[in-house]
């Protein structure tokens, strides 16, 4: 799941960059190394439009959006819900990616999973911890096994910077994978 798109840009990075650029882009990377490695995917979006079936208002769309996810996730078969998002906060010093997991059986160790090696691969150092999700609409729906990658600070300059570079965003891609078929051998 590319977070975002469309009329929903997401968060901004300091130099005008929409949230969900960069998570689409990371998002096709990773569906690309899961389809390398054989694995059947499905993403909710590939180019960059909301999904939502219904609304008037910019709100009334958001929400249909993230129905229509819920939805969409809910209904596949033997899903797993990797959610790609960015992060940001108003004080530009924070960095790092972060998992949340959702209430469902193997979230929460999947999370942990992912953010071991997002930490050892790219943000060595980082006391960062994967958390429940708390409050996320999508996590909070689904029925099956899912996480919401946060994959760094768009309100931190040298990361915003970084994150906008194909080559960070294949390490990411490639962590993540990593980490999924960590989880897979448990």
């Amino acid at each position: 799941d590319a977070g975002h798109g469309g009329e929903d840009g997401g968060a901004t990075s300091c130099r005008g960059v929409l949230e969900s650029t960069y998570n689409l882009e990371i998002s096709l990377r990773l569906n690309d190394l899961f389809h390398l490695l054989g694995y059947d995917t499905r993403m909710i979006r590939t180019t960059d439009t909301s999904i939502y079936t219904k609304g008037e208002t910019i709100a009334q769309k958001k929400i249909s959006d993230l129905k229509e996810r819920v939805r969409i996730v809910n209904k596949t078969e033997n899903a797993l819900l990797l959610s790609i998002h960015q992060n940001n906060f108003t004080d530009s010093r924070y960095s790092g990616a972060q998992v949340f997991y959702a209430g469902t059986e193997g979230s929460a160790q999947l999370a942990k999973l992912l953010q071991e090696r997002l930490v050892s691969t790219l943000n060595p150092g980082s006391n960062r911890k994967c958390k429940k999700s708390d409050g996320v609409y999508l996590m909070e729906h689904i029925d099956c096994t899912g996480v919401l990658i946060e994959c760094g600070f768009l309100s931190n300059p040298d990361e915003a910077q970084l994150l906008r570079q194909p080559e960070q965003q294949k390490r990411l891609a490639a962590a993540i994978v990593a980490g999924y078929l960590n989880f897979g051998n448990h």
